[in-house]
């Protein structure tokens, strides 16, 4: 029997998680570098999470193809969302390959494009996998979905079974703060917003982490990219070639050759479920979307979770400590 989903049955769900986690990991492992590093991260995490199955989400830079007049018009980034989809699948298995993990059973096809309907499932083996492991949660278990790319597989999936409301908490980094005036030019709610209204709307238990500017504060150097991730075995050298090879520079052009940074977005999903005080949190209501990309607020709407500040520091260093003790460092 379904329990009534009152702001105290929102609160319990969305209480910081404490001991071992079971999670998936939902990214588009391709779109630039910062969803490589959260993946390795949460895979070196063994003793905190237990991550059931990555799934590859589509992505695409084709919808900012007009503000990017410069960009060559085959870079990569302005791929189609299959291929974004495909060339994400590849790297969740490369990830896995140079951490020395079995891919296979683990690493999932997901959608090849974006909600067409609101209420038009895509079909694909990301969300099958997902409904069938929320479906197999056993009473009082709780599956964490760590969203770092657009939430299409996970709209399909609440789409296709409306009851794994129950079983899982979603953590989603995009966008802006749910007080913030701004249109939400965030890559990862914008490609399909369809779907991102969907997740707003469906009742799940939501962690939001804000990118602007949460996640925006987790940025590495090239410097700290030199001093402590090149040399941390296969996984640290290719991170680094990442790093200082970026796919994005191909629209969005960067001199190497400077001193830089660059904001490791996805990180801050990982965090939030290894280590909860890393965040602060808090909880509010659930806005939604409108066509314009703004916040708009729901008197009386369900709770989510929403944090405002982050550790930085604390976040950093305990990946820079995992990815020292990887295999071959």
């Amino acid at each position: 029997m379904t329990r009534r989903r009152d702001d105290a049955w929102y609160a319990g769900r969305l209480a910081e998680p404490r001991g071992p986690v079971r999670c998936v990991i939902d990214t588009d492992t391709a779109n630039e570098i910062d969803d490589q590093f959260a993946l390795a991260w949460a895979l070196l995490a063994r003793e905190r999470l237990q991550v059931e199955a990555v799934y590859a989400v589509p992505f695409s830079f084709a919808h900012r193809r007009a503000q990017l007049a410069h960009a060559p018009a085959d870079a990569p980034p302005f791929n189609a969302p299959a291929e974004g989809m495909r060339r994400s699948l590849a790297e969740i298995r490369r990830i896995h390959e140079l951490l020395g993990m079995d891919h296979r059973g683990r690493a999932f096809a997901g959608s090849a494009g974006y909600l067409e309907a609101p209420d038009r499932p895509i079909a694909s083996e990301a969300a099958e996998h997902l409904v069938a492991l929320a479906r197999a949660c056993g009473p009082g278990e709780t599956l964490y979905v760590l969203a770092l790319g657009c939430v299409t597989n996970i709209a399909s999936a609440l789409l296709m079974a409306p009851d794994i409301v129950e079983r899982l908490v979603v953590v989603w980094t995009s966008g802006y703060p749910s007080h913030a005036p701004h249109a939400n030019d965030s890559f990862n709610l914008e490609q399909d917003l369809a779907a991102s209204r969907l997740l707003l709307r469906s009742g799940v238990p939501l962690v939001y982490l804000p990118g602007f500017h949460v996640g925006a504060q987790l940025r590495l150097s090239l410097a700290e990219m030199e001093s402590h991730v090149r040399g941390c075995g296969a996984i640290g050298g290719y991170l680094h070639h990442l790093f200082t090879s970026n796919p994005l520079w191909t629209i969005y052009p960067a001199d190497p050759a400077r001193p830089h940074s660059w904001v490791i977005w996805d990180l801050v999903c990982v965090a939030w479920v290894l280590e909860p005080r890393w965040l602060r949190s808090t909880l509010v209501r659930t806005p939604d979307l409108g066509g314009d990309k703004r916040w708009i607020q729901r008197s009386g709407s369900h709770l989510m979770r929403e944090a405002y500040a982050v550790d930085r520091d604390a976040i950093i260093n305990d990946f820079l400590a995992r990815l020292a003790a990887a295999p071959g460092a």
